[in-house]
């Protein structure tokens, strides 16, 4: 069975040096929105600086990645230390075949890895909130021309 487990590294401002973290995402019905630690994390899609996701409300870029058997998930730049979720050591160790966490990884309890309502609103925001005036006038609505054939 295919690990659930993901490492997730804040990267702007750090370059590899940032928080990390391991621990048990949950995924938007689409699996566009990663849920991880309150975060809301989306795909960059390759054109990342440093990092293959980002944080919906912020824009921070993140590392996103599988855990490595040989559980040295950090980048080796990297000096910090990670923090793993106390639900999940169990399941880890097993999965890297180590009987205790190495020194530079430590067992906290992360925030819930699902969607606040604050990510639920602004994901589902209508088109009709978004609108602004533009120097002083009325909104500008785009409409979408449909082609019938």
């Amino acid at each position: 069975m295919k690990s659930k487990l993901i490492y997730v590294e804040l990267k702007t401002y750090h370059s590899d040096n940032g928080p990390a973290w391991i621990g048990d995402p949950s995924y938007s019905k689409s699996r566009a929105t990663i849920y991880f630690n309150g975060l809301a994390l989306k795909s960059l899609r390759g054109s990342g600086i440093e990092g293959n996701y980002y944080e919906s409300f912020t824009g921070d870029e993140y590392w996103v990645s599988g855990i490595k058997m040989n559980g040295q998930d950090r980048h080796w730049a990297g000096r910090d230390e990670v923090l793993i979720d106390k639900f999940v050591v169990t399941e880890y160790l097993s999965m890297t075949n180590q009987k205790t966490l190495p020194k530079n990884i430590v067992s906290v309890t992360l925030k819930p890895s699902k969607p606040s309502v604050e990510h639920h609103n602004l994901e589902n925001k209508s088109l009709d909130e978004e609108q602004e005036p533009v120097l002083g006038r009325r909104p500008i609505t785009k409409k979408i021309n449909r082609l019938v054939e």
